[in-house]
């Protein structure tokens, strides 16, 4: 199988050696690839102004059962990558919001993609 060279391909390579080379996150506080996933999931919600709740985010299927991702949630407020917040006047719904870990964390890899554009192939 012959490694296509389009511009797109070479980025994305580059933009992985980049990223592999760097610690992003202090001891304790990594991620997996699973957790990375709902991680993802949870901010790109945030960012479109319509915030995940608890209950949304046990029944994304695609990344794994409910019981599965509620202790993923569990992990990832531990390591203080996500934190809940109640809406004013409805205690019911917990909406999951990125810390400023996770903040910090997603403006590295920007950081490292906009680097794996900028820079010539290795």
């Amino acid at each position: 199988m012959q490694l296509n060279n389009s511009s797109f391909v070479s980025t994305y390579l580059r933009f992985l050696q980049l990223v592999s080379a760097f610690e992003f996150l202090p001891a304790g506080k990594e991620m997996d690839a699973n957790e990375s996933a709902l991680l993802e999931a949870v901010v790109l919600r945030w960012h479109e102004k319509n915030p995940m709740t608890v209950r949304e985010a046990i029944n994304l299927a695609a990344l794994g059962s409910p019981a599965t991702l509620h202790k993923r949630i569990t992990r990832l407020r531990e390591k203080e990558m996500l934190s809940t917040l109640n809406r004013e006047g409805d205690r019911r719904a917990k909406f999951l919001v990125p810390t400023e870990l996770a903040l910090d964390y997603l403006n590295n890899l920007g950081q490292f993609m906009q680097q794996a554009q900028v820079e010539p192939s290795v």
